[in-house]
């Protein structure tokens, strides 16, 4: 192992302690990742995703938008990538852009590291867009494979829900 390998190892191990502890009524959380974050180099993908991470964390989701799109311009990758899209996505519709929340999720499957979480905040935000029926027929969809009994027949309704119904 070469010894940068030894240093990212410490650091992923250090974030996830800080995660695994993280309380938002702790003043001091935002320089503790702080800390961390001057750690690594400033265009480093992982520590903006952390420290975007963080700030939404924290309920500053405004902060956290251009954090994540920079952790994903300087080339986010691993289980960080599809977090970051989701809580990026999660972000946009808490601050009122449930639109691009919609552009950013759609296309985004299920993946070992999320789950079907991507088709809950795209539930979430096509909601909060006015898509109520395609809402619900994403999470309907997303829910159905889940189920022991009745799960085909859940698909098949969600394929029939139309935006014609009253939302």
């Amino acid at each position: 192992m070469r010894e940068t390998e030894k240093v990212d190892a410490s650091w992923d191990d250090r974030v996830a302690a800080f995660w695994a502890s993280a309380d938002d009524s702790d003043p001091g959380l935002l320089s503790t990742m702080r800390r961390l974050v001057e750690e690594r180099p400033a265009d480093d993908p992982d520590a903006l995703y952390e420290w975007a991470s963080v700030h939404d964390f924290l309920g500053r989701e405004s902060d956290a938008v251009p954090l994540y799109r920079a952790a994903l311009r300087a080339g986010l990758s691993g289980d960080r990538e599809p977090q970051a899209i989701i809580q990026l996505a999660s972000s946009l519709r808490n601050v009122g852009e449930a639109d691009a929340a919609v552009v950013l999720l759609k296309g985004q499957g299920e993946n070992a590291a999320t789950g079907a979480a991507a088709q809950a905040f795209l539930a979430l935000a096509l909601h909060d867009a006015g898509h109520s029926a395609e809402a619900l027929r994403v999470a309907l969809k997303a829910l159905a494979p889940t189920l022991p009994l009745y799960g085909r027949v859940v698909a098949r309704y969600a394929d029939e829900l139309t935006e014609d119904h009253t939302d």
